[in-house]
């Protein structure tokens, strides 16, 4: 199954303002994501994730904001760089520990 390409950032804030805009117009928040999907060619539910994150990341909602997302991601991945060096450090240290006790003294 082939992935289909993403929609540019302008598509996507047009689209969420579209429905922001639009939503008294119709009976319900989602009736208003499924008229703006069809017009864009997007899911209704990849219509509704954008809404929300750009709900969260204005504060009108709450949850973690892409900004903290991407930061969170970054320090979980320094993260395991320290760990895995940290083990790298270890074995090393352990290693030079024998070949010193396996070594003759003078």
């Amino acid at each position: 199954m082939s992935k289909r390409p993403g929609y540019s950032p302008e598509v996507r804030e047009r689209a969420v303002r579209m429905v922001l805009t639009g939503e008294h117009e119709h009976k319900s928040r989602w009736a208003a994501i499924q008229s703006v999907a069809a017009k864009i060619g997007c899911t209704p539910e990849t219509l509704r994730s954008w809404v929300n994150k750009i709900e969260v990341d204005s504060g009108a909602r709450p949850g973690v904001t892409t900004d903290q997302a991407a930061r969170l991601k970054q320090l979980e991945r320094e993260n395991r760089e320290l760990m895995r060096a940290n083990e790298i450090l270890r074995k090393a240290a352990a290693f030079f520990a024998q070949a010193e006790l396996d070594r003759k003294p003078k």
